[in-house]
């Protein structure tokens, strides 16, 4: 049950919630998977596009994928899309049953009593969120760094933290886990807190501790283009140091970021360049929105503060709680807007925690991808009452000029 759910009665409504159906839920999932497959299939009828089942590989010449060890499937321009798979962690064995990565969560056919969560990255956040969701008694998440949710702002870890410890959450930062010793269906995990070590006994570990590319046996180490930790090195336009060869996705290194929308962005480049459409222009990483579905919501774009100073921005930072506003009260929110400037420049990045951040995280891109002046995103108009008003008010704070002040 969500948390709107939770909060039925403050809302004046007398709900009973009977139960969750694991089935139900895997049905659901399954059909909006299908639903989608279907939409993507269908955009490739009638555009003169061959799709090959099988397991590919690349053959000596660069050019041509076998599939499936025999047929030869010849291109002028190779793109090299093979995604990722999950991190595993040193001395945690996965059996699939206990100790589990995304790839097993994901159709886990009970929900957790006890759970512990290793790695705080956007999707072990959200399968923590999603299993207290749902009813499981006990969520520890374990962090080896010294917060959650380290690639995003401090501040919006910090408020992540505190809103998951709110829902009955906790959250272990800087802590490494040393051991996993499963007996039953139990799982005893030892891990360092500070200077003490610390075992808890769960049903259920989450081995989250991000993914690496898929670049092994499929024949890319021949062309000279994956490098020590097995990315495809590529430059802006994604192109590998091979002739005709690009790569795209989970494939490359940071700065690129291993999300689906980047991806999509890299496949349009890519596309451009091998048509020789127009001005492509490079990905710009640090302008595509970074989304965690957690409740709260984390959503950001642009300089974290931090980044910015470390950047020499003269910074002002200034945020604006979703307890003045009108659909966060609502919502029973205690998010905010964060909003990073330049003094008396530009707006470097915005930070959103709270309902659909992940929605409204899309102004945010315009207005940091563009360069606007908190006072420009000030002077527009947002609706009321919806929760885009606190982009306009976080921004009226940044210009200097509050309306209200929490």
């Amino acid at each position: 049950m969500d948390c709107s759910t939770r909060r039925a009665a403050s809302l004046g409504l007398d709900l009973a919630v009977n139960g969750v159906s694991v089935e139900g839920i895997g049905a659901f999932r399954d059909s909006v998977v299908a639903t989608l497959h279907t939409g993507l299939a269908g955009l490739l009828k009638g555009k003169r596009v061959e799709v090959v089942q099988g397991r590919g590989s690349v053959a000596d010449d660069g050019r041509t994928v076998l599939v499936d060890g025999g047929r030869r499937v010849p291109g002028r321009s190779l793109v090299l899309a093979t995604g990722s798979k999950v991190r595993s962690l040193p001395g945690v064995h996965v059996d699939g049953r206990v100790v589990l990565t995304s790839d097993e969560a994901t159709r886990l056919a009970r929900i957790p009593r006890r759970a512990l969560v290793i790695g705080s990255g956007a999707v072990g956040l959200e399968f923590a969120s999603l299993w207290r969701s749902l009813g499981a008694e006990e969520v520890t998440v374990v962090e080896a760094l010294d917060r959650i949710a380290p690639l995003e702002d401090p501040d919006l870890s910090k408020q992540l933290a505190r809103s998951f410890r709110k829902r009955g959450i906790t959250t272990v930062a800087g802590a490494r886990v040393e051991g996993v010793k499963v007996e039953g269906d139990d799982a005893t995990v030892t891990f360092t807190d500070g200077d003490a070590t610390r075992e808890l006994v769960v049903d259920t570990v989450l081995v989250a501790v991000g993914r690496a590319p898929r670049t092994a046996d499929v024949g890319f180490d021949q062309l000279g283009v994956v490098d020590a930790r097995g990315y495809v090195a590529v430059d802006e336009w994604c192109r590998t140091a091979a002739d005709g060869i690009y790569a795209v996705g989970d494939l490359l290194a940071p700065p690129a970021l291993a999300l689906a929308h980047a991806g999509f962005a890299e496949g349009f480049l890519v596309a451009d360049v091998v048509a020789g459409a127009g001005d492509p222009q490079p990905v710009d990483y640090v302008q595509v929105p970074r989304v965690t579905y957690t409740a709260p919501e984390l959503a950001s774009v642009g300089l974290t503060e931090p980044q910015a100073r470390e950047r020499g921005h003269d910074v002002v930072a200034t945020q604006y709680s979703l307890r003045g506003n009108a659909k966060g009260v609502i919502a029973g929110s205690d998010g905010f807007v964060k909003v990073v400037a330049q003094r008396g420049g530009e707006v470097l990045g915005v930070h959103v925690i709270g309902p659909h951040a992940t929605d409204l995280i899309a102004e945010a891109q315009l207005v940091t991808a563009w360069g606007a002046l908190p006072s420009e995103v000030a002077a527009l108009v947002h609706p009321h009452p919806t929760l885009a008003e606190a982009m306009g008010e976080a921004h009226l704070a940044a210009a200097g000029t509050p309306f209200h002040a929490h």
